[in-house]
């Protein structure tokens, strides 16, 4: 096809070898080969060179335009082979801005704009059952899943608050404890983070004092924290929930917390794009510059989330 295209172009078989760096007998026989198996003649020969024929010229065309298609895709699945270009499908549980994760993809984007970047928000469950349908390439979760069929890795971690309505008594406090909170209702949402949260307050509360009060609510995150706002009971969230803007609500560090929660990636062994790769690699690098995850804004107030 080279060889027949380049005799098109210069209308002349000894040009069109000397262009391709092959001798003109290569040329002849390709040509003449092509010509036999299609059982069409493509050039008309004469003295001074050749001219397409009317069928020759409408093969050319076809063939200039397939080539073009074909040396577009071996191009567009190099840059997807190398993560220059392609689709991103991500699994959250919030997209809060100034948090690690929103920083996170934020500096993907930047870095690697060529790739399409999608955004799923939901549970955890939610968020490996699309892993497994391959309808997600990564998803970020609270806690460190054990998953025998799935990748993890601890990305970032964040402080646990507890958010009260600012006229609550224990609102001018600089921070709380888990007997403070024990006679409260809490209130969880069923998306999100809302199931791991609802099991880390009976967790903690258990054995302890008499069950908790827990009332759970198919709403947002944003409506959510309105509602302890308006004082129907207290939540517990991460630190970069403490970034959202939200008014009539107070946010204290439990002191009694064991421990930051951790936030984890899950991915697909089977997933082997450079796409991913590349996520990973800039996850690992901002996890060393800030294992904390504390991400700082003008309020200066820590973020993170739950």
């Amino acid at each position: 096809m080279i060889q027949t295209r380049a005799v098109a172009e210069y209308l002349n078989f000894r040009h069109a070898a000397n262009a391709l760096g092959v001798s003109l007998s290569s040329v002849s026989a390709r040509v003449k080969t092509l010509e036999e198996d299609l059982g069409i003649l493509l050039f008309e020969r004469h003295a001074r060179g050749v001219r397409l024929t009317q069928a020759g010229r409408h093969f050319v065309e076809l063939v200039a335009a397939g080539l073009d298609q074909l040396d577009y895709a071996v191009k567009a699945a190099g840059m997807a082979a190398s993560g220059e270009c392609g689709r991103l499908r991500i699994g959250v549980h919030a997209l809060i801005p100034g948090s690690f994760l929103g920083e996170l993809i934020e500096r993907y984007r930047e870095d690697h704009s060529c790739i399409e970047v999608e955004i799923a928000e939901g549970t955890a469950r939610d968020a490996v059952m699309q892993l497994r349908a391959d309808r997600l390439d990564i998803a970020f979760v609270a806690g460190t899943p054990e998953l025998p069929d799935c990748h993890t890795r601890r990305i970032w971690t964040e402080l646990l608050l507890a958010a009260l309505p600012e006229r609550h008594p224990l609102a001018g406090q600089s921070a709380v404890t888990w007997a403070d909170l024990a006679a409260e209702t809490f209130l969880v949402r069923h998306g999100g983070t809302g199931p791991q949260v609802h099991n880390h307050i009976v967790l903690r509360l258990a054995g302890r004092w008499s069950a908790p009060s827990i009332l759970r609510f198919d709403v947002e995150r944003g409506t959510l924290l309105s509602m302890v706002g308006q004082g129907f009971g207290i939540t517990i969230v991460g630190a970069a929930t403490s970034l959202l803007p939200t008014s009539g609500v107070v946010f204290l560090p439990i002191t009694d917390e064991p421990e930051p929660v951790v936030f984890s990636a899950i991915w697909s062994p089977f997933n082997q794009g450079a796409a991913l790769r590349n996520l990973l690699a800039l996850a690992r690098e901002m996890g060393r510059a800030d294992p904390a995850g504390l991400r700082r804004r003008d309020s200066d107030r820590p973020a993170a989330h739950l």
